[in-house]
């Protein structure tokens, strides 16, 4: 069995399922929920029929596609290949109400590419206000060195997304981005902060990188043409692993009901953070 379902103070908050392989199979958060009822995520929209809620999911892993849809290559723009990996369930370490931690295989042509370790955990903030903790570490499984990649390592200039993803609902209005010290999506979009925020119609939510090396990655920010928000592993420049070695990634969010001002948002990633 590959689905949990999450809660907070006894109320349902996320459901954690898994998409078949033959829709480039993994696993992700959705619905997930505030603690009033509201969804916040997202699944297979018509804008990104390959946007899954809240996951993990890269569009180039050593040139396999982890992300879903088609793939961007350089000189030619996206292009229908026969690349897809799938992240398959190996089996669970914990499964409870209040999170879980996952063993998966990242494969593709019948090899493993990579071993991750995926932590789940549901903490309460308020009466209005949880957090998702969700880290994972990718370690390789080869003999020799992979690298991850992104669109805009391999030509497309901003789209260096790859690593954590969050797809929000879209609604009739653009939610709003901010981070501590910037508004907009042109001025958050590509840069390091230690948290992002989205706000759309009586939710926000806010994306704290949790470790020094989460905070290292540039955060990619949508919310006009549709809303989302990752946190690039590979954002500019390639990522190589070397055989036998491990990436650690680890976002916190914080899924609260209305919309949080900048003082709040930032008294809850101290809390989240900390903790």
């Amino acid at each position: 069995m590959t689905t949990a379902l999450l809660s907070c103070a006894g109320r349902p908050v996320g459901r954690y399922s898994y998409l078949p392989a033959a829709h480039d199979g993994r696993p992700f958060l959705h619905p997930v929920t505030t603690l009033a009822g509201t969804p916040v995520t997202e699944e297979r929209p018509a804008d990104h029929i390959h946007h899954l809620g809240a996951s993990v999911a890269v569009p180039d892993v050593a040139g396999y596609n982890f992300w879903g849809g088609r793939t961007f290559v350089r000189d030619q723009g996206p292009t229908e290949l026969d690349n897809h990996g799938v992240q398959r369930h190996l089996g669970w370490k914990l499964r409870d109400p209040d999170g879980f931690v996952e063993e998966l295989s990242w494969e593709a042509d019948g090899t493993e590419l990579l071993r991750e370790h995926r932590t789940v955990a549901v903490t309460g903030l308020s009466d209005t206000a949880w957090a998702l903790d969700l880290s994972f570490s990718l370690t390789n499984r080869g003999t020799t060195e992979l690298s991850i990649g992104s669109p805009a390592t391999n030509g497309r200039p901003g789209a260096g997304y790859g690593g954590f993803f969050w797809r929000a609902p879209k609604e009739f209005a653009a939610p709003a981005v901010f981070s501590a010290d910037l508004d907009g999506e042109e001025a958050v979009h590509g840069g390091t902060a230690d948290w992002v925020a989205l706000a759309g119609d009586g939710w926000t939510l806010v994306f704290a990188g949790a470790t020094e090396e989460t905070r290292h990655d540039p955060w990619f920010v949508r919310s006009n043409e549709y809303p989302g928000v990752g946190s690039s592993l590979a954002a500019d420049r390639r990522l190589s692993v070397a055989a036998g070695a491990t990436v650690v990634r680890r976002v916190v969010t914080v899924i609260a009901d209305g919309t949080l001002d900048r003082d709040t948002a930032e008294a809850y990633v101290r809390k989240v953070v900390t903790a």
